[in-house]
């Protein structure tokens, strides 16, 4: 597994793929904290106010995660090496979770990053919570958690890198979309489970600095259901 852990770090920083994805989230992230945090005309009930700048964050991830994820399966089955990896002596959900790990790595590492914001703001105020901060950070690296489990089940459908975004887009938008979908849905029991995989709604409970180990589970519940989706795809494959 830490063989192909290394090579998939490796293969974000050969191509310019890991460099897009880190200079687009800084690019983001620092507009978003000159605009709305660095420039704030004055703190929230005296405290530094990050809610805008990472909820905008949150829908930017969205659409930059997939960048990500839409290579790890799709590009082994696109170049027909797949089986090659496929019989592999590793175990399936270790060479899917290898590919998770990766994305993972460059996804927590280009999100902490954030931290430097709080540095900044220290040095100019001392109306910063930084549990509120954590939090913020701490929810994001939980979404993009879900984000890229999703982006690489849906990479393992296809050979086409552009069409593995795209569907990971939607994906990801339609987490956006279920409280949406829930309030249209006739059946109340329904109605409750689909408006319980809000994404968004979990994240803000971080936001404000509470972490509760009910939406911790949540995010790696759900990131563990479309990594063993993931799996069960590759195992269809391995025997077909």
């Amino acid at each position: 597994m830490t063989a192909i852990l290394s090579r998939e770090m490796k293969a974000y920083f050969v191509t310019p793929l890991g460099y897009v994805f880190v200079g687009v989230s800084f690019i983001f992230s620092g507009a978003f904290f000159f605009l709305f945090t660095l420039t704030s005309p004055t703190p929230t009930m005296g405290v530094v106010d990050f809610s805008t700048m990472f909820t905008l964050m949150f829908f930017v991830l969205m659409v930059t995660v997939p960048l990500l994820t839409m290579r790890l399966l799709s590009d082994e089955r696109r170049t027909k090496t797949d089986q090659l990896v496929l019989t592999a002596p590793v175990g399936l959900f270790s060479l899917v979770f290898a590919k998770f790990a990766a994305a993972f790595i460059i996804f927590v590492l280009s999100t902490a990053i954030m931290l430097v914001y709080g540095l900044v703001l220290s040095r100019f105020t001392d109306a910063l919570n930084w549990w509120t901060l954590f939090g913020h950070i701490f929810g994001l690296i939980m979404v993009g958690a879900v984000y890229i489990s999703a982006g690489l089940l849906v990479s393992s459908l296809t050979e086409n890198q552009m069409v593995a975004a795209v569907i990971s887009v939607f994906v990801n938008i339609g987490f956006l979309l279920t409280t949406l979908i829930a309030s249209h849905i006739p059946s109340a029991f329904v109605a409750e489970i689909v408006a319980n995989l809000s994404l968004l709604g979990r994240y803000e409970r971080f936001t404000v600095g509470i972490f509760e180990l009910e939406n911790v589970l949540f995010f790696i519940s759900i990131a563990v259901v479309f990594l063993f989706l993931t799996v069960r795809v590759l195992e269809k494959r391995r025997w077909s």
